[in-house]
């Protein structure tokens, strides 16, 4: 990275461009431009200013604890934080307690972030990528139930109930728009189809093959949902595409060489994901926690670990055991 910036802007702006694996910091600028307007469209300005803080925060933790140099300039260390940022103040009523439960945990953030790296990419070759974001929202928003100072917002512990079944039904084109979207916006916990198009942008500026899988991945997280007949009010807010969106950028241009095996295999894992997100959306509710980012953490820890050997562990013969040594019954 000789002769890039590396001033504290620059590098914070990296770390939420990193959200969608760029390392861009006009593609930073214009994913807080999709918060700023996400924002100003609702009148809720606690999501971009928790953003804001987040990855200032774990940047300035990774330098105290002399994190990695380069993956901090890279902005490694930020991304997580930035998604804590926005996802506590998303959940969890603003308050000044609420302030300080994000810098907390936008700083936990961080070495959550380098434990997932000494272990799980140490070992195992798979990128921790969300994982530590998710881990450390999942605590802290299960914490807030407990705290006097801090109200959740979300759903409140329940059983996952049915919604009405019925035929299914394909939106009209203009909402259609708006679903495709949304799906990208939702990585972001941006419920605006506006956040969407300017994030998506910012990830074609970046790179045209990130922004070319980022798009497929929300079209076809948009049709799987709606074909197998998932939640209308759910599908149209977004929230079945946006870990589906990650997926098919992950897998197929980020984390294994571009090619046509490489398009194959990411589109089953972006179908695979889709279902996985069902699963979460009925796994969750009980706890009263959001899935976050979870299915797709989960889909690309599974795509991602066998990618330099795509075999199971032969199966053995199992010597001396008793139903095979049992004497023929006379």
């Amino acid at each position: 990275m000789s002769g890039e910036r590396n001033d504290p802007l620059t590098v914070c702006l990296r770390g939420a461009s990193q959200v969608f694996f760029m390392e861009n910091a006009l593609t930073g600028v214009l994913f807080f431009a999709a918060m700023g307007w996400a924002s100003y469209a609702s009148g809720n300005w606690a999501t971009v200013i928790g953003a804001a803080i987040g990855v200032v925060v774990a940047t300035i933790t990774a330098w105290l604890l002399d994190c990695d140099g380069p993956s901090i300039r890279a902005g490694l260390f930020g991304f997580n934080g930035v998604l804590v940022g926005a996802a506590l103040p998303t959940f969890i009523a603003a308050s000044p307690q609420l302030w300080v439960y994000v810098i907390v945990g936008s700083a936990a953030s961080t070495v959550v972030t380098a434990a997932f790296s000494a272990t799980l990419t140490k070992s195992w070759g798979i990128p921790g990528s969300t994982g530590p974001f998710v881990l450390t929202g999942w605590l802290m928003v299960a914490g807030a139930y407990t705290f006097g100072g801090l109200q959740v917002t979300g759903d409140a512990p329940k059983l996952a109930a049915n919604y009405v079944q019925g035929a299914v039904a394909i939106p009209p084109a203009l909402d259609l728009v708006r679903i495709f979207f949304r799906n990208i916006g939702q990585v972001f916990l941006l419920g605006n189809e506006i956040s969407g198009a300017i994030i998506l942008a910012g990830i074609f500026i970046a790179s045209v093959p990130a922004g070319v899988a980022t798009a497929a991945g929300s079209l076809i997280a948009m049709v799987v949902a709606i074909g197998m007949g998932a939640n209308p009010a759910t599908v149209a807010q977004g929230l079945y595409g946006f870990s589906p969106v990650l997926t098919a950028l992950a897998v197929g241009v980020i984390f294994l060489n571009p090619s046509m095996k490489a398009a194959l295999y990411a589109l089953l894992a972006t179908v695979t994901c889709v279902f996985v997100q069902g699963a979460f959306d009925v796994i969750m509710p009980p706890s009263g926690l959001p899935s976050f980012t979870a299915p797709y953490v989960l889909t690309m820890y599974l795509f991602i670990a066998p990618k330099s050997l795509l075999a199971p562990h032969p199966h053995r013969p199992v010597s001396g055991h008793p139903v095979g040594d049992a004497p023929a019954a006379k």
